[in-house]
């Protein structure tokens, strides 16, 4: 059998301020300058995420890019798209950068999926800043 990979991009929108409780006020806006706006701000983020397996003999897929979906929009897209990350769970206790942002959407996804096959998850946050996790 060959080993190999199957890449799918999505599109989640969500505000986040990134603001850590344990620096002072102006600490934190030495550290994230415009990032620490009060209000938040948002980003289009552009999800990719990279499965890894073998080619199944009979479909000739290395997962089912309907089931990849339906798992993407239920643990990634209704979680976290049109949200505010400040106020998810996985952020209460962590800053929510898009390190933290593209971790979480790999944790997530890797109890979701069937073990071994999440690669890695890249997170787009602008044209110029992408972030990759591989756990």
């Amino acid at each position: 059998m060959a080993t190999a990979y199957f890449g799918r991009r999505y599109m989640l929108s969500a505000s986040h301020r990134l603001h850590a409780d344990l620096l002072s006020e102006e600490e934190n806006r030495a550290t994230y300058g415009k990032c620490n706006n009060p209000h938040g701000h948002g980003h289009n983020y552009v999800v990719e995420v990279l499965v890894v397996g073998e080619v199944d003999r009979e479909t000739g897929m290395v997962v089912n890019m309907a089931t990849l979906d339906e798992t993407v929009q239920t643990a990634v897209m209704e979680r976290f798209d049109h949200t505010n990350l400040n106020f998810d769970p996985l952020f209460v206790n962590q800053v929510p950068t898009t390190e933290n942002l593209t971790k979480a959407v790999f944790e997530v996804l890797k109890d979701a999926l069937p073990a071994g096959k999440l690669e890695c998850v890249r997170v787009e946050e602008t044209e110029n800043n992408f972030f990759e996790y591989r756990g």
